[in-house]
């Protein structure tokens, strides 16, 4: 499957905001969005009038970098909120934050969504005492997550663990450091999910 292989500071540039993609890096001085606040590119700089078409793909593309889904990915996602009850954007924007890479980085296991999905690619996370090696998992409410066994006696797991002390977590997580484990509660709430998207502008995207 196609990934970001290059810098993925570009695409905190691009969106004109942080993503978080490169975790403490982020809240330092050098988060390039700090150093250079502008898009990359030649003509980065230079300011040009969005039409609605364009702000309303941005927006899309902010949503799918946010949580690194590809195209054909988020267009299911979006297909199966629109099935659902209810308002299909709050819908995705739940959908999304069920997945499992997700939830990992909401539980303060991991400092970025990308780390939390290497996490999760290499075995070392639990879904129920069963071990889940796929990032996009949908997890439900009552869900026990925690890190592997095997993989607690890891120096870089310990230290994921303590920082997860000082973070907050969203109140539909519960998160227990010293038994490496977190529980989905319930399913997270619109007013839950501080991600910056408007996520009409995307609905009205796909519906055109």
């Amino acid at each position: 499957m196609a990934r970001q292989t290059g810098p993925v500071c570009v695409l905190c540039r691009r969106e004109g905001m942080k993503l978080f993609l490169k975790g403490q890096r982020c809240y330092t001085p050098k988060c390039a969005v700090s150093r250079r606040a502008y898009a990359p590119g030649e003509h980065g700089q230079t300011k040009k009038k969005m039409s609605e078409y364009a702000i309303q793909l941005r927006e899309k593309q902010r949503a799918k970098r946010i949580y690194g889904v590809l195209e054909t990915q988020f267009r299911r996602y979006f297909r199966a909120a629109a099935r659902k009850k209810g308002v299909t954007g709050e819908t995705l924007l739940q959908l999304l934050e069920r997945r499992l890479d997700n939830v990992v980085y909401r539980l303060g296991f991991a400092g970025s969504r990308p780390q939390a999905r290497q996490l999760v690619l290499h075995g070392h996370i639990m879904v129920n005492g069963h071990k889940v090696n796929i990032p996009s998992y949908l997890v439900r409410a009552g869900d026990r997550v925690s890190f592997a066994p095997s993989s607690r006696e890891l120096e870089m797991v310990k230290s994921l663990v303590e920082a997860a002390k000082a973070r907050s977590t969203p109140p539909w997580l519960e998160v227990s450091p010293e038994n490496y484990e977190g529980t989905v509660l319930r399913l997270p709430s619109r007013e839950e999910i501080d991600t910056p998207i408007t996520e009409h502008l995307i609905v009205e995207l796909y519906s055109k």
